[in-house]
């Protein structure tokens, strides 16, 4: 199997359909999805912190620089640790 080539950040350059959780123009990071992308589909964090398949051509890849995907990725994970701690805490409270 050929590994494809999936960007690590993707600006958002249209979101037709999926206003609430997708901005245009911001940067969103990208988790590697190979069954995705042979469809056409890119798996995006969007701003809930969760993961989800959308259009390839919503999106735009880019290349951060090295210092800065650093501190993307961390703000990606953080922001997403503290989704699930919150989903957590919502599940126990019923």
């Amino acid at each position: 199997m050929t590994r494809l080539n999936t960007p690590a950040a993707v600006i958002c350059v249209a979101n037709e359909g999926n206003e609430a959780s997708l901005q245009l123009w911001k940067i969103y990071k990208v988790l590697r999805d190979d069954d995705a992308l042979l469809e056409g589909f890119l798996r995006v964090i969007d701003e809930s912190g969760e993961d989800y398949l959308l259009p390839e051509e919503y999106f735009v890849p880019i290349d951060l620089p090295r210092n800065v995907k650093r501190s993307f990725n961390r703000a990606v994970r953080e922001q997403r640790q503290s989704a699930h701690r919150v989903s957590a805490a919502v599940r126990r409270a019923r």
